[in-house]
């Protein structure tokens, strides 16, 4: 959500004005002698240049009077200049007028508005007598200046001196309190506003609002907005903004309608503030028609809100929209920059199949060149965004040229660029480059420590995760449940029972862990890799709640390999249950029944899949090679520049047959509407794709790959036998985890197939 504009440090400025208005506390300042002198040397500023007055304020020994200084001390505000600020100051104690309240409060304003609070409290402490205004004046200071513990310390001395305090003390006193989380001595305040039923005065609603917003109390936040007499545009846009904080946009919406309705004119905090909302719901209609309607009073080109309909255009993919707005901008700033990238980096998530998202992906990367080009230089945020893009498009070369761009940024030593930085490299399949990121972090955070324990569980390096794991614990860094989900992971690939539920019970009994989903998928993952099939469906029994399709995915694949095709049929039903259009898992129990050869079950679940207008699966691969994509779909007719694949490929299955690699043709499947085999085995994408890449790429380069959905055991295996023919090194990214072929081996244990 965006942030709103403080409710009372703003008015210091107008201190005379606005606490006219006060019905508490009658105005204290004294303009009985505040009227000027009948001199032919009389200074009149107002109607001197800046400079000038200043000068013959420095060197003339006339007496002055003291609203003279006034529009000197605002013009030191707007300049925020220390040492004018101070030479008036002197001159003011030159003329002997240092004990007037009024123009030393106003110089306790100008100190604090120009961020010398000590300097503003001297004046203060050297005042014969003070005020309410006084003493609001040098609180609003403290806040101004991120120190709200010590305004709520001079409101509480404020009290013992026996000062009542105004409308618009409490609310630098209620501001104070969200800035600090204070809420009990926030509530506390309130009584004291409850106690003189001043809770209908707008500044105090205003900022009661915030305070309850910050508390997650979002009953009590609209209740004091509720209570306001006089609602202003702030007093709107707090309460827009609460809703949005504390997971109520509807409300939200809601109430802009009523602000709208009660002919109150948003301001720009109030249009990011709605149009966030409007992100959260995707709400693209509401949203296009709040930007027609800020573009209709004048805020068409402000940063803030063309930012908020960018981004919002963005989630909801409409990116030609927000190309637009974006290139339409007279002066983009780093914040625009962040935005663009980071929303197209969404839009991968968004995408309606893999190709979409890897085209989003890209054009994030080009936008980050086009800020580079522009002369802007990235901050951390751009850099972590980026580098999480490179992550998932397993791009190593652009994220290595990144990295290289964080060095000479000095942002390496940020824990967040750096973490950033390990999950980049542990997703593109390089956990030593990983694993040296991880060491030259000069600070580490949990997350950091949990980035680089998965990447060498996901790396099927599990030594050196549990030492990783136990240096962290040494350290006296303490583990949450994402952590142990690495070294759980570590132990499954490893197939350490007795240090898996070892550490299982380490997380509940020490750590107070209640366990998730993903420990108990772990734990089942690893009796099914041991091929104890029937200890991981007694597990599953013990769980606190229904399995979900990933754990079912794991109990199909282990039943397969080793041979209990009824837990498998089992299992695989209840997969389909949990998920009726997950094309893949009927795929996958169709296979097993033309297996077992059970003709009628496989007549039942074509028939279902008829019923559902399951298709084809969408099987894509694509690869990226000097900065260009290039997809695969299984069964693709090659043309230019691709002719040769069909030869090479042909070429490595002879040879990887000689090997001992064995193509199983008689799990081909056919479209009934279609004559075309839907995965005929031997040309499936990602063999196309890997094919490309052995045949564009140097030969000592590891080749990687995206794959759309799960790979099939047979490609598996062909991945194996060709990284041991080719001496290189293969990457594959499908649906369900990371491989990494080397030498004949997989990362993941053998375990990754399930189609």
């Amino acid at each position: 959500m965006a942030s709103l504009p403080s409710v009372v440090v703003g008015n210091t400025l107008k201190l005379e004005n606005e606490f006219k208005k006060n019905s508490v506390t009658p105005l204290p300042f004294e303009k009985k002698n505040h009227s000027p002198i009948n001199s032919d040397k009389a200074l009149e500023p107002l109607n001197l240049e800046f400079r000038e007055a200043l000068s013959l304020i420095k060197e003339g020994s006339e007496k002055v009077e003291s609203a003279s200084y006034v529009p000197l001390l605002q013009e030191c505000i707007k300049k925020k200049s220390v040492s004018e600020a101070e030479a008036i100051h002197g001159h003011i104690i030159k003329m002997g007028i240092h004990e007037d309240l009024f123009l030393m409060t106003f110089l306790v304003n100008v100190y604090a508005k120009c961020g010398m609070m000590g300097s503003a409290r001297k004046v203060f402490d050297n005042l014969p007598k003070r005020n309410v205004v006084t003493w609001t004046s040098l609180m609003s200071g403290y806040v101004q200046n991120s120190q709200p513990e010590v305004a709520i310390n001079i409101f509480q001395e404020m009290l013992e001196a026996g000062g009542f305090p105004t409308n618009y003390t409490l609310g630098v006193a209620f501001n104070a309190c969200s800035l600090l989380g204070h809420f009990e001595l926030g509530k506390q305040i309130h009584a004291y506003v409850v106690k003189y039923e001043i809770g209908d005065d707008t500044s105090i609603g205003n900022a009661l609002c915030c305070l309850y917003s910050k508390s997650h109390n979002l009953d009590s936040a609209v209740k004091a907005f509720r209570m306001i007499a006089d609602k202003n545009v702030i007093s709107w846009t707090a309460a827009i903004s609460a809703c949005g904080d504390n997971g109520d946009s509807a409300m939200g919406l809601s109430l802009f309608v009523d602000m709208l309705c009660a002919d109150v004119e948003p301001n720009e905090f109030t249009f990011t503030s709605v149009l966030s909302l409007c992100c959260i719901m995707q709400a693209l209609k509401i949203g296009s028609q709040i930007h027609s309607l800020s573009i209709k009073l004048g805020y068409g080109s402000n940063l803030r809100v063309t930012n908020s309909i960018m981004y919002l255009y963005l989630k909801n993919g409409w990116i030609i929209e927000a190309k637009k707005l974006f290139d339409g901008m007279e002066t983009i700033s780093l914040v625009t920059w962040n935005a663009m990238i980071a929303g197209l980096a969404q839009m991968m998530d968004l995408g309606e199949d893999g190709i979409a998202a890897h085209s989003s992906g890209f054009e994030a990367l080009n936008t980050f060149l086009r800020l580079h080009h522009s002369g802007m230089k990235p901050d951390l945020f751009t850099f972590s965004s980026v580098l999480s893009i490179c992550s998932s498009l397993v791009a190593l070369e652009q994220g290595e040229q990144i990295h290289a761009q964080v060095i000479k940024s000095g942002f390496l030593s940020d824990v967040v660029v750096g973490t950033a930085l390990v999950n980049m490299y542990n997703k593109c399949g390089s956990i030593d480059r990983a694993s040296k990121a991880f060491v030259e972090m000069s600070t580490r955070t949990l997350i950091s420590w949990t980035s680089m324990i998965t990447a060498f569980a996901q790396h099927g390096y599990s030594k050196q995760a549990l030492q990783l794991f136990e240096d962290m614990r040494f350290v006296g860094v303490r583990p949450n449940k994402v952590t142990f989900v690495g070294v759980l992971s570590a132990c499954s690939h490893a197939g350490l029972v007795k240090e898996a539920l070892t550490y299982f019970d380490m997380m509940k009994k020490e750590y107070k862990i209640k366990p998730v989903m993903d420990h108990y998928a772990c734990l089942i993952d690893m009796f099914v890799r041991l091929g104890r099939v029937d200890e991981a469906f007694d597990f599953v029994k013990k769980m606190d709640f229904e399995p979900n399709e990933f754990i079912w995915s794991l109990l199909i694949a282990g039943c397969r390999s080793h041979g209990k095709l009824d837990l498998g049929f089992y299992a695989a039903e209840q997969l389909l249950s949990l998920n009726p259009k997950n094309s893949e898992a009927y795929f996958l129990l169709l296979n097993m029944y033309l297996s077992a050869e059970r003709w009628k079950d496989v007549s039942r679940v074509r028939k279902l899949m008829k019923d559902e207008k399951i298709g084809k699966l969408k099987d894509w691969s694509w690869i990226s090679i000097r900065d260009k994509v290039h997809s695969f779909r299984t069964g693709d007719l090659l043309n230019p520049p691709y002719e040769n694949i069909d030869i090479f490929l042909s070429d490595l299955h002879d040879k990887a047959s000689t090997m001992g690699f064995e193509l199983h043709t008689s799990l081909e499947l056919k479209n009934e509407e279609d004559d075309e085999a839907t995965f005929p085995i031997g040309r499936h994408s990602e063999k196309l794709a890997v094919a490309f890449g052995l045949l564009n790429t140097p030969s000592a380069a590891p080749v990687r790959v995206i794959k759309s959905i799960s790979m099939c055991r047979d490609c598996h295996s062909f991945m194996k036998f060709i990284s041991q023919l080719t001496s290189r090194k293969i990457i594959i990214r499908d649906s369900k985890r990371l491989h990494k072929f080397v030498n004949g081996h997989c990362s993941c244990g053998d375990f990754g197939s399930l189609v």
